[in-house]
Order: C-alpha cells, then sequence, then structure tokens
C-alpha cells in the first residue's frame, strides 16, 4: 500500500477511535447506571482502555507515515520501532481479547459483562464499535502494515507485566468498594479466580501468538531486538 494511503486510512483509524472514546468518557452522569459506574468511572473496564490503547496506536502510526512522507527517516526509524512495539505487545493481543471474551460471554449470560442496564444509555453501534469492531481493525492492520515483533521472551513478559498492573487496578477497586469491575468476578472463589485470571492472562497470550503468527505469514519474518 503507498505510504499516503496508509497514512490516511490510520488518520482515518485515529479520529474513529478518538470519537469512540470520547463517546463512552462523556455519557452525560444523570444516565449513568449507579451499578455501573462507580469507583473508578469507566477507566476501570478493559474495554475503555482498549480504546484508548488503539487510539495512541492509529495516532503514532499517522505520526510514522508522515514522517516517511516527508523523508524525516531517522525520526521515522524511532517512531515505527515503537509502533511496532506497541502494536505487537498489546493493539493487537487486547483488542482481540476484548473481542472474543466479551461476546462469549454475552453470549453465555450478558449480566455478567454487560447489564441490561446499560441498553439504554450505551447505542448499540457504540456497542459494537467498542466490542466488534475492534477486532477486524486489528486484523486489517496486519494486512496492510509490516510489523516487527521483539524477542518472544521480551514481548511476553511486557504483556504480562500490562496484564498484571490491570488485575491489580481490578483487586483495588474491589478493596475499595466491594464491588467487582464485572459480576462474574463475584462468582468464584479466591482459588477459581486466581486461575480465571491465569487462564485469562493464557489466552491472550494466544492471541500474542496468533498476531505474530499472522503477521511472519503475510510479511516474512522480522524481529528487532531492544
Amino acid at each position: 500500500m503507498e505510504i499516503s494511503t496508509l497514512a490516511m486510512y490510520h488518520c482515518l483509524a485515529f479520529v474513529w477511535y478518538f470519537f469512540v472514546t470520547y463517546s463512552i468518557t462523556h455519557i452525560r452522569a444523570e444516565e449513568r447506571p449507579s451499578e455501573v459506574f462507580l469507583y473508578g468511572g469507566q477507566w476501570k473496564y478493559l474495554t475503555v482502555l482498549n480504546l484508548v490503547l488503539q487510539a495512541v496506536f492509529y495516532g503514532v502510526s499517522f505520526l510514522a507515515d508522515v514522517l516517511r512522507l516527508i523523508k524525516k527517516l531517522r525520526c521515522a526509524k524511532c517512531v515505527i520501532s515503537s509502533r511496532d512495539l506497541l502494536f505487537s505487545v498489546l493493539a493487537f493481543p487486547v483488542s482481540t481479547f476484548v473481542s472474543v471474551s466479551f461476546w462469549t460471554l454475552y453470549t453465555y449470560s450478558r449480566e455478567l459483562v454487560y447489564p441490561k442496564s446499560l441498553d439504554g444509555v450505551i447505542p448499540l453501534w457504540l456497542n459494537h464499535a467498542m466490542h466488534t469492531a475492534v477486532l477486524p481493525f486489528a486484523v486489517l492492520e496486519i494486512l496492510v502494515t509490516p510489523h516487527r515483533y521483539p524477542v518472544k521472551k521480551k514481548g511476553l513478559i511486557l504483556l504480562g507485566c500490562v496484564a498484571f498492573l490491570y488485575i491489580s487496578w481490578v483487586l483495588w477497586i474491589y478493596s475499595v468498594t466491594g464491588e467487582w469491575v464485572y459480576p462474574l468476578f463475584a462468582l468464584f472463589s479466591p482459588a477459581g479466580l486466581a486461575s480465571f485470571f491465569a487462564g485469562s492472562l493464557a489466552i491472550i497470550i494466544s492471541f500474542y501468538n496468533f498476531g505474530e503468527f499472522l503477521n511472519r505469514m503475510i510479511w516474512g519474518q522480522s524481529k528487532f531486538c531492544f
């Protein structure tokens, strides 16, 4: 794909994610179900954090494209390295995990992840923008742009650190409010919850590996060390 076309795509994707993030974070306070938007607001939900992540990623991608267009290759190289690390370690596995896990649990019992009280607050299009569109966007990014993956061990360590930080955030919110971010967690014993978190980490690692596999199949092997 031509760099100018790629820049336009990344710009539009950035604008889209910025708009979706703005939409979900500016729901009027009087419309928010009290049992959903307690301590931490929207920032306790992985879905919303993922929207911010995607907006940052596409913003960095657009910047890399612009630098390449204006021949600032030394700066572009640094930004591209950051873009590739952001995509490989976080943007692809997290967006895939958000979409697959949400719709799997929603199909099983929606009250565990998306209470019916949200239907009158969050429009259907916004629900799909947050939980459905993120997956085809992630796959399309692999199809249009080659990404250099880090050394496997370092990539997984970084992913594991981010997962640990989010789990710590969830546990902190529970310690402060006595309420779980997702009602699903209340069904587990401490040992069961630990197993659930471990299983979720294993799934997101598998999505990391899947993204690396797709990238290698389409673009060939290309790694960088840091």
